[in-house]
């Protein structure tokens, strides 16, 4: 039978993945808006017979996606690089190191 305690725990282990979940959909719409923005303002300010397609217009869509993907990753994969219950094993150890 779990305790109370265990099961605090658990609640709040839950409720900080959601956060993170809920940090990165923010993240993702706001990725959206402003490119979406930054798409009509570069398309806007073209001149006659220009083409869209020059590279300045893709950096912020480019390199912000670059952390919007690793923000992804870390909401989404956490386990895949540091390994499942990683923080708390770093916890305890740095515990036990400071005693």
């Amino acid at each position: 039978m779990e305790t109370s305690n265990t099961t605090h725990n658990k609640y709040l282990e839950a409720k900080k993945r959601v956060k993170r979940i809920k940090g990165f959909y923010t993240h993702l719409f706001v990725y959206i808006c402003v490119n979406l923005f930054i798409i009509y303002l570069n398309y806007s300010q073209l001149k006659p017979g220009e083409t869209y397609f020059q590279w300045q217009n893709f950096l912020t869509l480019f390199f912000w996606g670059i952390g919007l993907l690793a923000h992804g990753l870390s909401v989404f994969l956490p386990n895949f690089i540091l390994g499942k219950n990683w923080e708390e094993q770093k916890i305890r150890e740095l515990m036990e190191k400071n005693k």
